[in-house]
């Protein structure tokens, strides 16, 4: 929030007089003045020796993120439906242009950086040259073990459930928080769910998955895809771009566990728990239904229409931190259409975006980015979340390292309004 403030006046922005600030904020002229001088308020010269003035927006924005900490009700209520910050992060900013990663574009790294680099720059807030390379030493669980507790066909998510707390069973360290081995633990993690995520379709392929040299090329060994050259360069921009979202579900349930001292294991559990959940991961499989719906791109205006017409919804558009479109579906849609330009499915996809822009209706969101590139690398039905809760992991990981060292438990109030 420091960035930008300072003597820069935005034009239509309106400013308050130095006393009418400090009697907004509750506070005395000189808390005022360390504020502005922090740049959590903007400030402009009064002129011709006049007092300073002071931004209302910046001044309203203060006193609601100092209300909601101090556990006024209805603002701290307010806060957690899209509402003001409350918690402080220095992993991801949102912005118009989409997700920045420890003040870097999410849209321009994926176009040039490695997935293993943005995990490491996340977790350390650097960015190597060269990222370490990652390995499993050892999936430490029996592949028979969890096949037998698979369901036949189980989607990415199901096995995932199941793997991540056998794999943690497995790692009689895994209660060590000293940082070194939670790095190494971290890697290691993230390459096995990645080989793993397949489990449910075909267990076969896990270990031909784990002799793989990057997360990328795991993924789409696992998923029975082609590792092509071409392919893991495609699926790695879909990994950096699903790293990080701020503190959205998955990433406050991997905070509150890592605020209760959990091990990285249970914090990534409580991820993926979230993640399942229809109004986040599981939209991907809403997509894909609409998707199967329309069939065929001529039938995409059709299906708009009548949709429209018995006021339901159309999964996978707009998004309500980007009212002009989500720039991470934008990159993930031409990435898709780059690398398989004739794939059917993705013609479909393509026309569903255009009958939803012709009607005036929200743009596409990430999600409907995920799903064409799932169908552009030709991944089997219901598994593109598994790029999303693979790549996530990473911003799993990082929150949880970051609420950890914040050392406080997350306790949220409740406002009681029963009887």
């Amino acid at each position: 929030m420091t960035e930008g403030r300072g003597d820069h006046h935005d034009e239509g922005a309106e400013f308050v007089s130095g006393k009418e600030a400090a009697a907004l904020l509750g506070v005395k002229r000189e808390t005022l003045y360390a504020y502005a001088s922090r740049g959590l308020v903007r400030s402009e010269p009064g002129g011709a020796g006049r007092e300073r003035r002071y931004s209302r927006d910046d001044l309203e924005r203060l006193k609601a993120r100092r209300d909601a900490r101090s556990g006024h009700g209805p603002v701290a209520a307010g806060a957690l439906r899209w509402g003001e910050p409350v918690l402080e992060s220095a992993l991801t900013a949102i912005e118009a242009t989409g997700p920045r990663y420890r003040g870097r574009p999410a849209v321009e790294l994926a176009e040039a950086t490695s997935f293993e680099a943005v995990a490491e720059l996340l977790w350390s807030g650097v960015l190597p040259e060269q990222a370490p390379r990652w390995s499993v030493a050892g999936l430490g669980l029996r592949l028979a073990s969890l096949t037998a507790l698979l369901p036949e066909g189980a989607p990415p998510l199901v096995t995932l459930a199941l793997a991540v707390p056998a794999l943690a069973a497995a790692d009689p360290d895994r209660f060590n928080p000293a940082p070194g081995p939670e790095l190494v633990r971290a890697r290691a993690l993230i390459l096995r769910m990645a080989a793993l995520a397949g489990a449910g379709l075909d267990v076969e392929q896990v270990r031909p998955a784990l002799a793989e040299a990057d997360v990328a090329g795991t993924l789409l060994v696992s998923l029975g895809a082609p590792a092509t050259a071409r392919a893991r360069q495609v699926m790695g921009r879909a990994l950096v771009l699903s790293a990080d979202h701020e503190l959205n579900a998955s990433a406050f349930a991997v905070r509150v566990a890592a605020s209760a001292g959990a091990d990285l294991y249970a914090c990534v559990c409580a991820g993926l728990a979230t993640l399942s959940g229809p109004r986040h991961g599981g939209m991907a499989d809403r997509v894909e239904a609409l998707v199967t719906e329309v069939g065929k791109p001529e039938r995409a205006r059709a299906v708009v229409q009548e949709r429209a017409r018995r006021g339901e919804e159309i999964p996978g558009f707009g998004h309500p931190l980007y009212p002009d479109g989500d720039p991470r579906a934008t990159a993930l849609l031409a990435a898709a259409a780059e690398h398989a330009p004739r794939s059917p499915r993705l013609r479909t996809i393509h026309a569903i975006v255009e009958a939803m822009r012709d009607a005036g209706r929200e743009r596409p969101s990430f999600d409907t980015g995920l799903v064409a590139l799932g169908a552009a690398l030709g991944l089997p039905p219901r598994t593109t979340v598994a790029i999303f809760a693979v790549g996530r992991a990473a911003g799993w990981l990082a929150h949880a390292f970051e609420q950890r060292a914040a050392g406080f438990l997350l306790r949220p109030r409740a406002r009681y309004v029963g009887p």
